[in-house]
């Protein structure tokens, strides 16, 4: 079972996460793991799951190859390679995304001959056979079904070049699948009308980050990931690096808004971060330093009759050969009005070594920086649905992370991002609504109890690489690294009529399974210095 996370350190945490004395809890149990064979060089990315099939579809990318993974989850501790699905030569380029829905599994497939042209949206069906495909945008992300599976929805993030000399559009394919997969047609939303000269340019808030070399604003989006309301009328999507979300009205087919997501305070008790990789340890703290939330995954909920948003503030900055954004702190030079402890400030040990844009900060324009913009905030934030944020985790996901260090990691990821939530997912067990977020860097995977949006409860910090595990399969010796993709399968769905958890490690290359079950435990301040 995985350890739960409770020593001195996290006292903090009783009065802000408390489950209550003995009331349920969540924890996580690993049941099984498959290795994908790829652990020296990655691999499994994203998974999506058949329950008529009882199999699992895993991307799996690596050593140059880009492959569909179909494994057998009739038994979840022992998942089994059924078939493996060559997708760059069938298609001619590599999967960035799967999702399956009433016997129909979608791949993002983006172009391989051409990387910033157009790809697609291929179709199977569990056993493997083609259904069919349809063109979607550049660099075809995400791509997930309406909840009536009528409809796929994908985002396109369109990158460019590595030169910069090309950029295409970042945009939204909707994929109608009314006359079937291999019938099926793509209406794709762009971002033209917040151009400089387009009709909706006035309604760009001025927080979202539009800093391409010579880009549009229709070239700079690059949308990241997508979540869709349960009635399936609207969608939100994440573009990550523009610090940003849209807001699409499904129903019209259209963009109905981008909202500027801003910058955290990091100066604030409670927000704090560690920005040094060589302070002799893990030292959370206040510091003048402002993130800026770029999520990558989303994940759209209801509670209380209205539809939540959780983002996983992972942070992303861009690096091409003719632009870099990130510099270490100690690389710029600080207004002294702003910073009049800038010696202090910029020592290896104190803020010197974070990694930080150089790109945003300086607010008025003479070559010093005013403010430090970090990537990401290195935490997990609740928003209505009209984007507003009514609830962020802090700093308890860099407080939780230090506490085990994660399989030995140390303190090497202090200056760049932290944890790093990427994946996340969201399921109702018992009646209650609980989010699941994988840590891409340090590790091992967060539950928080959401069922209240403005008050979130922290549960389970089940680390593989730091607590007593199952004894893998000699075809499973891999140690779980580098969680991307999460993915909750209800019990309604699931092949062993119980919630389970599938979360795919990019680093090791391995699939691991997780039993989700309801736990009566003590939680007080004793119990948690303890230990479970």
């Amino acid at each position: 079972m995985a350890r739960f996370l409770g020593f001195a350190l996290l006292a903090f945490v009783v009065t802000a996460a408390s489950c209550g004395g003995g009331d349920p809890g969540l924890v996580l149990t690993e049941l099984g793991s498959y290795d994908h064979g790829d652990s020296a060089r990655g691999g499994a990315e994203i998974a999506a799951y058949d329950p008529g099939s009882r199999r699992l579809f895993v991307v799996n990318n690596a050593g140059g190859r880009s492959t569909l993974d179909v494994l057998d989850l009739a038994r979840p501790a022992s998942p089994k390679l059924v078939q493996r699905i060559d997708v760059r030569a069938l298609h001619g380029g590599g999967a960035n995304s799967v999702a399956s829905r009433n016997g129909i599994v979608a791949l993002a497939v983006e172009n391989g001959a051409d990387r910033q042209a157009p790809g697609w949206v291929v179709f199977r069906d569990p056993a493997g056979r083609a259904l069919g495909r349809v063109e979607a945008g550049a660099v075809p992300d995400m791509l997930t079904f309406t909840p009536d599976g009528k409809t796929v929805v994908v985002v396109n993030e369109g990158e460019p070049d590595e030169s910069y000399a090309r950029d295409p559009e970042g945009s939204v394919s909707l994929i109608d699948l009314a006359n079937g997969p291999a019938r099926a047609t793509a209406t794709t939303l762009g971002f033209t009308a917040f151009d400089a000269n387009g009709p909706r340019h006035g309604e760009l808030p001025a927080g979202v980050r539009v800093f391409g070399p010579g880009a549009s604003v229709a070239q700079d989006l690059e949308p990241e990931y997508v979540a869709i309301a349960s009635d399936g009328r609207r969608a939100w999507v994440s573009l990550q690096e523009n610090n940003a979300i849209a807001v699409v009205d499904l129903a019209e087919r259209r963009v109905a808004k981008i909202v500027a997501l801003g910058l955290k305070d990091h100066r604030q008790t409670g927000s704090g971060l560690d920005p040094c990789d060589q302070d002799g340890g893990h030292r959370v703290g206040p510091w003048p330093v402002y993130g800026m939330y770029q999520p990558d995954a989303l994940a759209a909920f209801t509670a209380a009759g209205r539809t939540w948003i959780l983002t996983a503030n992972e942070g992303d900055a861009r690096g091409y050969g003719t632009m870099d954004e990130e510099a270490r702190v100690a690389e710029l030079r600080l207004d002294r009005e702003r910073f009049p402890n800038a010696e202090a400030l910029v020592r290896p040990e104190a803020l010197g070594r974070l990694r930080v844009s150089r790109l945003s900060g300086d607010l008025d324009g003479d070559g010093d920086f005013d403010e430090l913009h970090a990537f990401g905030a290195r935490s997990i934030s609740i928003l209505d649905d009209e984007g507003t944020r009514v609830w962020d985790s802090g700093d308890l996901l860099e407080r939780l992370a230090a506490v085990e260090d994660s399989g030995g990691l140390g303190d090497d990821r202090s200056d760049d991002r932290g944890p790093e939530p990427e994946g996340l997912a969201i399921g109702v067990v018992g009646g209650r609504t609980f989010a699941f977020v994988g840590f891409e860097r340090r590790g091992g995977v967060v539950v928080f109890d959401v069922t209240d949006p403005r008050a979130p409860v922290f549960q389970d910090y089940a680390d593989p690489r730091a607590a007593p595990r199952v004894p893998r399969q000699s075809w499973a010796a891999a140690e779980d690294e580098g969680p991307e993709g999460v993915l909750f399968i209800p019990p309604d769905a699931s092949p062993n009529g119980k919630p389970l958890l599938v979360v795919c490690n990019e680093v090791s290359g391995t699939t691991t399974i997780y039993g989700i079950e309801l736990a009566r435990r003590d939680v007080t301040p004793a119990a948690r210095a303890r230990g479970r």
